[in-house]
């Protein structure tokens, strides 16, 4: 093991607006991932609560705030709830394909009208298709895209309506970035149904985990992670279970609109 492996560098941001309480500044410590063992290094940080972006490794390092808490679905014991087994049966007919990470026109237009309707002022709202493809394709893991299309019509792929940047780790599934078509006439819950594909994917390769970034209790964009149990966070002593009667506390009150998505959050 290289001493580039064991002893990273660390970085640490300038501090910046929080995009996710007001009023409240963020600031990141980061490290590159490259060389031999980028792939072993990125595996120990997410263990430690860290996310990738490209080619670097970071988690939020705020002097006065620890709002931000990683979570990870623990795959193999998930038991999909009455809503959420029915939401499964709605989207059994798509195509779902694991692909190189690669990116296609198709891939850049859905992302535009997600990033469109679902947020339109947030930073990668100006994304063109050249940040598109740094931010898939710019990766030292092993990543992939999962795509979801409608079924096939005359030997044809059907439309793409859903994909989410995925990394496979040594024990999981680390949803990166998931986006999917907003026109909820088309097709309703696809967020929802990415994350619950992503974590039956993963029991089914006998995975132990589905990271899902982090969490903010006092984001609401954010609750929708408490909906898929069992679920730990990442404490000062390492990874707990997040209380069934807790997390149903946090969900009381929650718009049911689809807001499911990771953003290397």
């Amino acid at each position: 093991m290289s001493a580039q492996f064991r002893f990273p560098r660390f970085f640490v941001t300038s501090p910046a607006p929080c995009p996710y309480i007001p009023g409240r500044i963020e600031r990141k410590v980061f490290t590159e991932l490259s060389g031999d063992h980028a792939t072993e290094l990125n595996d120990a940080l997410g263990r430690i609560g860290f996310r990738r972006s490209q080619g670097v490794a970071y988690r939020p390092s705020c002097v006065e705030c620890t709002a931000c808490i990683s979570v990870r679905v623990v795959a193999k014991e998930f038991r999909p709830n009455a809503s959420q087994r029915k939401l499964i049966r709605r989207h059994a007919d798509l195509d779902i394909t694991a692909c190189k990470p690669w990116t296609t026109e198709e891939q850049f237009a859905l992302l535009r009208r997600y990033l469109a309707a679902r947020h339109p002022g947030g930073g990668m709202a100006e994304m063109d298709e050249l940040d598109f493809a740094d931010m898939v394709e710019q990766t030292p893991v092993d990543t992939l895209v999962v795509e979801y299309r409608e079924p096939a019509v005359d030997g044809r792929p059907g439309r793409l309506v859903g994909a989410c940047l995925t990394d496979h780790q040594a024990d999981g599934l680390s949803m990166v970035y998931s986006f999917f078509e907003p026109d909820e006439s088309v097709r309703q819950g696809l967020g929802t149904f990415i994350i619950l594909d992503h974590i039956l994917r993963a029991a089914r390769s006998d995975m132990d985990y589905v990271y899902l970034g982090y969490w903010v209790e006092q984001s609401p964009r954010m609750q929708y992670k408490t909906r898929y149990r069992p679920l730990e966070q990442l404490g000062p002593g390492g990874w707990v279970r997040m209380a069934p009667p807790v997390a149903d506390a946090r969900m009381a009150g929650v718009p049911a609109r689809d807001d499911a998505v990771v953003a290397a959050e």
